[in-house]
């Protein structure tokens, strides 16, 4: 699935993502963006097993926390970076709009992914997607990607119960030009 940049997607719980260019470079591209994150939002506990990403704060204040670690803190001008395999979270702990510039290395799915998770939200109209979606990229994504806050049984027990669900009812028809996963090398 090719996307045309910039592309933007929004989750409509205070987030925005601008994709807007890939760089090419011999050991990976580097996809570059923009994220404008409303006050008190940001994703949750999160891996990118494949990747690295990183923020530079252009406007606002930003919280991050690393797995077990205290929470931390970064202000416009200067930069964060979470290295794969660390599982993290990010939010806006400022009163004003967080504007941050990013990047994630190796570019791999995550256009594709990050979009599809927005938009399964949307269709569910609440933080948690649409259940049928959720499995379908917790499931085949799962070498990329885990969302750490969801507890273990619901990803190993019930989300793949809810997957194979999903391929008998059909589900999955807008799904079929998803890339492939990439597998951990």
């Amino acid at each position: 699935m090719n996307y045309l940049l910039p592309h933007t997607i929004d989750n409509f719980l205070g987030e925005k993502l601008i994709f807007k260019r890939l760089l090419h470079e011999p050991d990976g591209d580097v996809l570059v963006a923009e994220n404008f994150v409303q006050p008190g939002s940001g994703p949750p506990m999160h891996t990118h097993w494949l990747q690295d990403e990183g923020f530079t704060v252009l406007k606002g204040r930003i919280g991050y926390q690393l797995a077990g670690q205290p929470e931390q803190y970064a202000n416009a001008g200067e930069s964060i970076v979470f290295k794969r395999g660390t599982p993290h979270r990010f939010w806006n702990a400022g009163p004003d709009v967080l504007h941050c510039e990013g990047w994630l290395k190796p570019a791999n799915t995550s256009i594709f992914f990050l979009s599809s998770i927005f938009a399964a939200q949307k269709k569910s109209g609440k933080a948690q997607p649409e259940v049928f979606d959720a499995a379908y990229l917790i499931i085949r994504y799962a070498s990329e990607y885990e969302m750490n806050e969801m507890p273990v049984f619901v990803r190993k027990v019930i989300l793949p119960v809810v997957y194979r669900i999903g391929k008998l009812l059909n589900k999955y028809e807008h799904f079929k030009d998803a890339p492939e996963p990439v597998k951990h090398l």
